[in-house]
């Protein structure tokens, strides 16, 4: 599965575009600002942009999803019903970090847990990991053993709780449980920093790190 990491906004958040191979239909996770940067990224790939995921509804994540579905014509899939409340304040968001200013919106698509995404012919799975917010979501694609993380788990890190709504021990709960049974081997994009795998952050990560591991 092609891929490709477009850094957007000021907080230098890893937004994705994927596309199927056979198809060249692609979708981009967390269009979060700095629109003109993902369009070059859709162009220079030669994809056909066909839909919008969210892994949570943060300004840096979010911040240009309503600009970009209306713009391009694109559903908006994601996150989990439990960012509402985020997205209702994507305007108050824009103007407390200093971002363009950013307009509510209304999911096509609100997303659950073992849930099912198609991209082309490429099937992505849903895994509903609250904790940094009520609503994140998870997209992993087993065939390429490749996770989109959002603000869930880093490299060496796991995602901030001290926002309304977040909770360390859910967050936790939802690595574990979550992310950390998909294998040892798959590769994850996190919403910032570094890509890592799982295997590495059940070994080391000082958060999460498994006791037991090896």
């Amino acid at each position: 599965m092609p891929y490709r990491i477009v850094p957007v906004t000021p907080f230098e958040q890893n937004c994705t575009l994927l596309w199927c191979a056979e198809t060249l239909e692609a979708a981009v996770v967390d269009p979060g600002g700095d629109l003109d940067r993902i369009r070059a990224a859709v162009t220079a790939a030669g994809v056909t942009l066909k839909q919008i995921l969210l892994t949570h509804a943060h300004i840096d994540h979010a911040g240009g999803v309503a600009e970009l579905a209306a713009a391009e014509h694109l559903p908006i899939v994601g996150p989990h019903p439990g960012d509402q409340f985020w997205i209702d304040g994507l305007g108050q968001q824009a103007r407390h970090f200093g971002f363009r200013p950013s307009q509510p919106f209304t999911p096509d698509r609100w997303l659950g847990q073992g849930d099912k995404i198609q991209v082309g012919k490429l099937a992505l799975e849903v895994r509903h990991c609250p904790g940094h917010t009520p609503g994140h979501v998870v997209f992993f694609v087993p065939a390429e053993k490749l996770a989109i993380v959002g603000d869930v788990l880093f490299a060496g890190s796991i995602g901030r709780t001290d926002f309304p709504g977040g909770n360390f021990e859910t967050l936790v709960a939802s690595i574990r449980e979550q992310l950390f049974t998909l294998g040892d081997e798959v590769k994850f994009i996190p919403g910032h920093g570094p890509m890592s795998t799982i295997g590495e952050e059940r070994r080391s990560n000082p958060f999460v790190a498994d006791p037991n591991y090896g």
